[in-house]
């Protein structure tokens, strides 16, 4: 087994450390040298999330690992849906879209602040390749798996027709999803269940390799990208849901898989102000090789994508190429020719692998969404699983299969709602008005803040409560405040400022965010942490840099 090695899944550790790297170690980072575990999880995606919940849950001794910060890689690179997959149905997969609108169901239901119902247009040129009528079958069937009706959308589909291009005959259906605009909310959430549950949670905390011996798998060397420190936990069982980085933790460690598990794909969105004639509602088309591509109203901007392109290269280095948002920007022609939306006009574009199975030269459009369970015990290293595929819609189901397949029973959820899905808008208000009466902000504040927290505004009140530094806007063109960012530093894990700015409170994903924002918001949040200047100073550096990194302007 090697030690000390200084490059791991493409990165020089000099970078890593000066990237992520603070003044000072969390107090609630204890060192994990020596220590064992019934379930090492490593990844801290959706799914490693939602794995490591689920067995705390369940009372397994359970330990996380992320080598970034959770959520930061192909989670908070999504098209940020939680959907039932209408395209599944043309490749048959009929008990995977059942087992999507299910977890839509249950997240609806448990998470109303995060997850809303969607409204979506589906529009077919003429020129489609899928009849009207098969669509309309589709639909009733996704309807009827969905266990709702229709909806009505006719207001939205005759504002529709009218920005159209109107040399073009389209036809337009209505049907409902749903969208979760920060799925690195919930990533926050699950982890702070997960922790509550007992499970031992690490951040910027890099796995240099498996340790295998006698056939089994036996635990994980670590790096402490924070301190530097090298230490090796044992494990009853490892999980590896590093998602695109599978192969390379396997490779990494001598374990051999007997080919490729992933066939990376890149997926590449455009994010652009709204222009004259941009639909309210979500659009669910074509792009110019008649690929389903989605425009999606978020957070008062647009998203538009996605692409998919074959990609082995280094996922934590994803871009999107020219090529990509050309295209993106010529199917957004085709559908709005009257936009007169340029390349100058996009705010940013960001590219994710996904983490698809391999299957050789296969389109990327007909590989199977459904994950799988890789176990490595064929291939001579028992206890050990490797996650294969996976979308934020599934993710608890995903986490309760690998739990059972490990010999964990199934942990009954919590049946609490963070907020009460029935009457959720009289519930919000009357949450808002609460806060705003306990902590001096804004009732427009506190309704920003519940937006994202949730239940957990309450003890974000707390903190804003007499204390003027902390009830401080992160910057002027945001309501949300410094008191998040004090409880995401003290009970979510968070490390830098990246942490918490693009993923915590993720302000730094806004339309209006620049340089000019970062300063401010770092000022602001220092000044009320109590750091140092050079504290300050270089984790605003470490943040832009990371901003930019994730948030390429198109030239």
């Amino acid at each position: 087994m090697q030690t000390g090695l200084s490059w791991f899944f493409g990165f020089p550790l000099a970078k890593l450390v000066t990237t992520h790297s603070m003044d000072v170690v969390p107090k609630n980072r204890p060192p994990l040298d020596g220590q064992h575990f019934q379930v090492v999880v490593i990844g801290g995606g959706i799914n490693g999330v939602a794995i490591a919940r689920e067995c705390a849950r369940a009372k397994r001794r359970t330990l996380l690992l992320e080598q970034w910060d959770f959520g930061a890689g192909t989670t908070s690179r999504s098209t940020r849906l939680i959907h039932g997959g209408l395209r599944y149905l043309e490749h048959g997969e009929i008990g995977l879209v059942r087992e999507s609108l299910r977890e839509r169901r249950l997240l609806l239901r448990e998470r109303p602040h995060l997850v809303r119902p969607m409204q979506l247009l589906l529009a077919l040129g003429e020129n489609s390749s899928r009849s009207a009528l098969k669509v309309r079958m589709g639909l009733w069937l996704y309807r009827r798996l969905g266990g709702k009706a229709a909806s009505n959308g006719s207001l939205d589909v005759s504002r529709f027709e009218q920005v159209l291009d109107s040399g073009r005959r389209w036809s337009i259906f209505s049907f409902e999803d749903a969208q979760c605009e920060f799925p690195e909310r919930l990533v926050a959430e699950w982890l702070v269940e997960a922790s509550e549950a007992g499970a031992v949670v690490r951040n910027h905390a890099q796995v240099l390799a498996i340790d295998v011996a006698y056939g089994r798998a036996k635990g994980v060397l670590v790096r402490d990208l924070l301190t530097g420190r090298e230490e090796h936990v044992e494990a009853s069982w490892i999980i590896n849901a590093t998602g695109p980085w599978a192969d390379r933790v396997c490779q990494r460690s001598g374990i051999h898989t007997g080919g490729p598990m992933i066939g990376g794909v890149r997926g590449s969105h455009i994010i652009l102000p709204r222009f004259r004639g941009a639909p309210t509602a979500a659009v669910f088309t074509e792009a110019v090789d008649r690929r389903p591509i989605f425009l999606i109203p978020w957070n008062e901007q647009i998203l538009f994508g996605t692409t998919e392109v074959p990609d082995t290269t280094d996922p934590g280095k994803a871009q999107p190429s020219t090529e990509e948002v050309e295209y993106l920007l010529n199917s957004l022609h085709s559908l709005f020719p009257g936009a007169q939306v340029s390349m100058s006009d996009i705010r940013y574009a960001f590219a994710g692998v996904r983490p698809l199975p391999y299957v050789g030269k296969s389109s990327p459009s007909a590989i199977t969404r459904r994950h799988s369970l890789h176990d490595h015990a064929k291939e001579g290293v028992q206890r050990m699983i490797s996650v294969i595929g996976g979308k934020l819609t599934t993710a608890a189901q995903l986490a309760r299969e690998c739990a059972h397949k490990i010999g964990v029973p199934w942990a009954p959820s919590s049946g609490m709602a963070v907020l009460p899905a029935k009457g959720m808008e009289a519930s919000i208000d009357d949450l808002c008005a609460e806060i705003a009466a306990v902590s001096g902000i804004s009732e427009t504040a506190a309704d920003a803040i519940v937006e994202w927290h949730g239940k957990r505004t309450l003890a974000i009140a707390e903190l804003a409560r007499g204390h003027a530094e902390m009830r401080a806007p992160l910057c002027p063109h945001t309501e949300h405040i410094v008191a998040e960012v004090a409880d995401a530093l003290q009970n979510e894990f968070a490390v830098t400022l990246a942490d918490v700015l693009l993923r915590r409170v993720p302000v730094a994903l806004g339309g209006c965010w620049s340089e000019e924002c970062s300063r401010t918001a770092a000022a602001r949040i220092g000044s009320a942490m109590g750091w140092g200047d050079r504290e300050t100073s270089s984790g605003l550096e470490a943040l832009e840099r990371e901003r930019n990194e994730f948030l390429r302007k198109p030239s």
